[in-house]
């Protein structure tokens, strides 16, 4: 395809300038696309669904990124850790990139304004009344023109959580330096949702008339996703008020280029208002469309092909979902040619990433009593079990956790057991092949390790043919509709300060879906912050506990989207790590020291001499595992800590001299990040 406009790749203003797109076999026509035009390949139907199906595995969440969450953002939060902590939570490991980062970029944002540059002035029609030239039906044509807006605004909200305040570029720019530096100025990230928000918006309009599988966007994706940017937004700009990490707070880089700003609703109290109205609506919109076909959970665990499956558990381990109304957006993989390794990593270890000690105890009892109800977490009181034992752990739970957590003895593995095409399925303590063995805690290898004591069964197919290493096919799930009414609850009780009726339903839904007492008003009555602050980053904003009817919403959030990829998310916008800053956090796993769990292991290989050959933690620092320190040299050796300047990324120091080169002003770093390459954040 010949281009009549450039733009950047890597980096907005790198030196290599984009002069043709690459293309997939699937966007050819009769003509090779290095010699096909514009105006002939974007004149059908078939021709812009060619185009945006290229962009879909490019731009959305998928198992790709995946270290067992299933987007891959669980893992480095208090939910799921691996054997070192996250560089964001060291003061001296992360640092500004020169020129090698592949965040400050812009060819999918090219990509998109490209399509749309082009295709909307051939659409013509009700548009500006011209003749519309794109063969095909009306409605696919506006379908794929609202997908467009969509992934355009889904690469941006990606954009905005990563770096807040962004550059807004709606068509391509011209091969010249001073329009490219001009472009780089960034806007204040309220107004970079605002634009997202307009762009989710032009796409339910225009995606509205057709009917698509959802394994395409649709609608009531674009409604969803509203919700999400409207609410981390809002959430945003209520938990950083005043603080550089808002436009016109105290030390907001932006001052010099915006002087003294003023919020488009006239006050940062107004903006966060119209944010919270329109993640309410956005999320009631889909929240009644679907709540009454939330997939059902039996709450047990299947175990044999004769027994009934669980639909809930199959959701995430099914080659088809198109029979789960719940799913909003899934990606279809089919054997030998688009393939991925989850069933390996969910039958093993995770990928040597576990479920926290904080995590499982944040897992309200059956009867929606909270842990610490119960006795202490070691030996409970007869109701709740203790954690002395996995399976102890998981008895009269919320089944969110007793479905998907593992316990040595239980069946991975069991249909199709002589297909051999699965070489990647467990083997249990007695050599049965597909039974979870104990957790391989002192094992170094990243397929079979355990790093917490703790992995989960989610992403797991119980058919052995789904095993081959790297040949999984198994369905990923993109985008579930329960999110709707999570958001719906959160974002009412922070523009209102109550729970509405509709709310109530809602919370109620979630809740009988997981096999938990409905009463939540009795768990937000026994509700100990103190207690909860032990397990859970999120009982915090700003360094401060937050009320217990909030936090239950938040509790609710975190036990439904286990290992979704929503936390880090949501603990950045919740402001949840200020009280890292001085008490750094020791993340645990299993409690292996004086329990049966420790007779699993022979002696000689816990080893805990805090060399670079300790296998476990030692005793004397807890008697539960600590995956961080075994050894001094591990990142979060002592504990995670935390910097203000670690809420958000730092763009590469190479964008400030090309800027700069430039003659302009237009670019500012984020708050107490330096603009030189390799240091770290200043606070």
């Amino acid at each position: 395809m010949k281009l009549k406009k450039t733009y950047i790749i890597n980096a907005m203003l790198a030196t290599t300038l984009v002069a043709g797109l690459t293309a997939c076999d699937n966007f050819l026509d009769k003509e090779p696309m290095s010699t096909v035009s514009p105006e002939v390949y974007f004149s059908s139907e078939s021709q812009l669904q060619a185009y945006l199906d290229d962009e879909y595995p490019n731009i959305l969440p998928n198992y790709g990124n995946w270290n067992y969450g299933v987007f891959g953002q669980d893992s480095g939060t208090d939910n799921q850790i691996g054997i070192n902590a996250a560089t964001r939570y060291t003061t001296d490991q992360w640092k500004v990139d020169h020129s090698e980062s592949s965040n400050w970029n812009f060819e999918r944002i090219y990509r998109m304004n490209y399509f749309l540059t082009e295709v909307l002035p051939k659409f013509g029609g009700s548009l500006n009344g011209s003749e519309n030239t794109i063969s095909g039906s009306v409605s696919g044509i506006k379908h794929y023109i609202g997908e467009a807006y969509f992934l355009r605004a889904y690469i941006y909200f990606t954009k905005e959580l990563l770096f807040g305040d962004f550059p807004i570029i709606k068509e391509p720019l011209n091969n010249d330096m001073q329009e490219l530096a001009e472009a780089s100025r960034r806007f204040p990230r309220n107004e970079v949702a605002r634009f997202i928000i307009q762009d989710l918006d032009s796409a339910y309009l225009y995606m509205s008339d057709a009917e698509m599988s959802t394994t395409r966007i649709n609608k009531d994706l674009a409604k969803l996703l509203e919700s999400r940017v409207a609410l981390n937004e809002a959430t945003w700009l209520q938990n950083f008020h005043g603080t550089a990490f808002v436009p016109g707070g105290n030390g907001w880089p932006g001052t010099d280029l915006y002087g003294t700003y003023t919020y488009p609703s006239g006050s940062i109290d107004n903006e966060i208002t119209y944010f919270l109205d329109i993640a309410v609506s956005a999320s009631k919109a889909v929240a009644e469309a679907y709540k009454g076909s939330l997939t059902v959970n039996t709450g047990v665990l299947q175990q044999s092909e004769g027994e009934a499956a669980n639909p809930y558990y199959d959701m995430f381990a099914s080659e088809d979902l198109s029979g789960y109304p719940e799913v909003l957006l899934w990606q279809q993989h089919a054997r030998s040619i688009s393939t991925h390794n989850i069933n390996a990593y969910a039958g093993r270890g995770n990928k040597q990433t576990g479920l926290t000690r904080g995590f499982v105890q944040n897992f309200l009892m059956a009867d929606g009593t909270p842990v610490y109800t119960h006795g202490d977490y070691a030996t409970g009181d007869g109701y709740y079990m203790g954690d002395r034992t996995i399976a102890d752990v998981r008895r009269n739970r919320d089944t969110r956790l007793s479905v998907f957590l593992k316990e040595p003895g239980q069946k991975d593995v069991f249909i199709e057991m002589d297909n051999n095409e699965g070489d990647n399925i467990p083997t249990g303590e007695n050599g049965e092949d597909g039974v979870e063995p104990y957790p391989l805690i002192t094992v170094g290898d990243i397929e079979r390790g355990y790093s917490t004591g703790y992995a989960l069964h989610k992403g797991g197919s119980f058919n052995r043919k789904h095993y081959g290493n790297g040949a999984g096919y198994t369905a990923e799930v993109h985008f579930r509709s329960a999110e709707a009414l999570l958001n719906y609850m959160e974002a009412y009780y922070l523009r209102y300060g109550t729970l509405d009726q509709t709310a109530r339903e809602y919370w109620t839904l979630i809740r009988q879906r997981a096999g938990v007492d409905t009463d939540f008003d009795k768990t937000i009555s026994l509700t100990d912050m103190g207690k909860e602050a032990e397990n859970d980053w999120g009982a915090y904003s700003g360094g401060e506990l937050v009320d217990a009817t909030l936090y239950n919403i938040r509790r609710e959030r975190r036990c439904e989207y286990i290992a979704e990829g929503l936390r880090y998310m949501d603990l950045r916008r919740w402001r949840s790590m200020d009280q890292l800053i001085h008490t750094p956090c020791h993340l645990e796993g299993f409690h292996l020291w004086n329990t049966p769990m420790q007779d699993w292991y022979d002696s000689v290989d816990l080893t805990y001499d805090n060399s670079t050959s300790s296998t476990v933690s030692s005793p004397d620092k807890s008697e539960y595992l600590r995956p961080f320190e075994k050894n001094p040299t591990q990142w979060g050796y002592n504990g995670c800590t935390w910097r203000m300047a670690h809420y958000l990324y730092p763009i590469m120091a190479k964008q400030f001299q090309l800027v700069e080169s430039a003659g302009l002003s237009t670019l500012y770093q984020n708050p107490y990040w330096p603009t030189t390459a390799d240091m770290t954040a200043e606070q």
